[in-house]
């Protein structure tokens, strides 16, 4: 039998791999993406000088009174035009994106989209 923690070192051996080859800079920073199982957390994070540029969650106060539940897709969808607003507020046009480990799949897909759709390139 297969369980939680065993699920969740397999995410962070994938996350490990997949971030050898990725790395956010000021210029193109690195979008990450977190979802527990109430909630989905987004950063914009430069690696080059270890900042968080932005970030966006379905806790942060704008988000948590129009959504009732944090851990569907429509809260996904909320949390990416949020995560790319935040960016194009702080000129960043350009993303490189972390999926953390997570098949592009459900929630994180449904936040790539909503955060390509609302101006962010990756």
């Amino acid at each position: 039998m297969i369980t939680k923690g065993d699920k969740n070192k397999a995410r962070l051996k994938r996350h490990l791999r997949v971030r050898k080859k990725i790395n956010g800079t000021i210029a193109r920073p690195r979008l990450s993406v977190f979802r527990s199982s109430k909630h989905v957390y987004a950063q914009l994070i430069d690696d080059v000088n270890g900042v968080t540029i932005a970030a966006a969650s379905t806790m942060d106060k704008e988000l948590a009174e129009s959504i009732g539940n944090g851990g569907n897709v429509e809260a996904a969808k909320k949390v990416g035009e949020l995560i790319a607003a935040r960016a194009k507020a702080k000129g960043v046009d350009q993303v490189v994106f972390d999926r953390g480990g997570y098949l592009y799949h459900g929630r994180i897909q449904a936040l790539a989209e909503a955060a390509r759709e609302a101006g962010l390139e990756f």
